[in-house]
């Protein structure tokens, strides 16, 4: 069997955080349409994804993205690994955000049926370790909503 060599990993997350990440960029992409995270900053207390959308989004909004990741989360989803060769990818994960030097064989992340990607990261390997997610603040400007977060026991 041929030896499987993934592109090192930049830095080391927090991995109840970059689960979390996941399920919050399918979550924006499944409210408003948009791509994953433009840019992210995952740390261990608190974390921030930027996003490119049409418009800010409404108190209400914001509320159902965090209760919508809450959902996924509680719904003790397993997250899984698999490797696959880039022409085996579904059409579903988007491959833009890979660095050139990308492999032919990809490690994709799952998270149970919610969400599935290309990814290098660490992650729990169950939602039901991830806690709760909670929104700090948004702010919206230039068709780009950022969005803090952190997750609570």
């Amino acid at each position: 069997m041929e030896e499987i060599i993934i592109n090192d990993h930049n830095k080391q997350e927090c991995p109840p955080m970059h689960t979390a990440e996941h399920i919050l960029n399918q979550t924006m992409g499944r409210m408003f349409g948009c791509p994953r995270s433009k840019s992210s900053h995952i740390e261990r207390k608190k974390s921030k994804c930027d996003y490119l959308i049409a418009e800010a989004p409404t108190t209400e909004q914001i509320e159902e993205i965090q209760n919508r990741v809450n959902e996924a989360i509680q719904q003790n989803l397993t997250v899984t690994v698999s490797f696959v060769k880039r022409t085996e990818v579904p059409d579903s994960v988007d491959l833009s955000k890979l660095p050139g030097d990308a492999s032919e064989t990809l490690r994709l992340v799952s998270v149970g049926d919610y969400d599935i990607c290309a990814c290098a990261g660490t992650h729990v390997s169950n939602t039901s370790e991830i806690g709760t997610f909670k929104i700090i603040s948004t702010d919206y400007a230039d068709g780009k909503i950022r969005v803090r977060f952190k997750l609570e026991s």
